[in-house]
């Protein structure tokens, strides 16, 4: 399996906007914090958060090869076939390979997530300090704040093994620990 450095350097090597690369550090971060809560290798779960997007740069304007065009980026042997499996189905609207896994659905409610907990940082004075789920329950309720962000894939959670607010709260305090990395402090 690659190494983080390894894989870092893979996702800056693709000339991603900054905001790229916060997403997936944040996806990371989500995704790890998942892996430990649910009793799953944190390495793996945060190595995949870290890649989801990794081909996104070549596939933005062709997004039924988003996710699949990924394996090609990579070295040999970069990621298991459960990992790259996820990937495809963070972007299963396209790719058509539909999420089965608790793994699959970690994905696609982590990286969805954080769209949404970004949007409402930025909006906020103090940022992420004091943020709760209460908070972003209220957001996503409302379609027109951060518009893009796909609420149904956040509610995926429990597929994945956690209720809404006991993710949210996950969510909130992994994407914290990141914040100054990613533009949230």
């Amino acid at each position: 399996m690659i190494r983080r450095d390894q894989a870092l350097s893979l996702v800056l090597a693709q000339n991603p906007g900054p905001g790229l690369v916060a997403h997936g550090r944040q996806t990371e971060a989500v995704m790890r914090a998942l892996a430990a809560r649910l009793g799953h290798d944190p390495d793996l779960w945060g190595l995949t958060g870290l890649l989801h997007d990794l081909d996104y740069p070549q596939t933005a304007e062709a997004p039924e090869k988003h996710g699949l065009a990924l394996a090609g980026l990579l070295p040999p042997d970069a990621l298991p076939a459960e990992a790259l499996r996820a990937i495809a189905a963070h972007n299963d609207e396209h790719t058509g390979v539909a999420p089965a896994t608790p793994f699959d659905f970690a994905l696609r409610a982590a990286e969805s997530v954080t769209g949404i907990i970004s949007a409402a940082a930025l909006v906020r004075p103090d940022k992420m300090v004091g943020m709760a789920p209460k908070s972003i329950k209220k957001k996503m309720k409302d379609k027109a704040f951060a518009a893009n962000v796909r609420r149904a894939n956040i509610l995926e959670c429990d597929k994945a093994g956690l209720p809404l607010d006991e993710f949210l709260a996950l969510a909130i305090g992994a994407i914290a620990g990141v914040a100054a990395e990613t533009g949230l402090a």
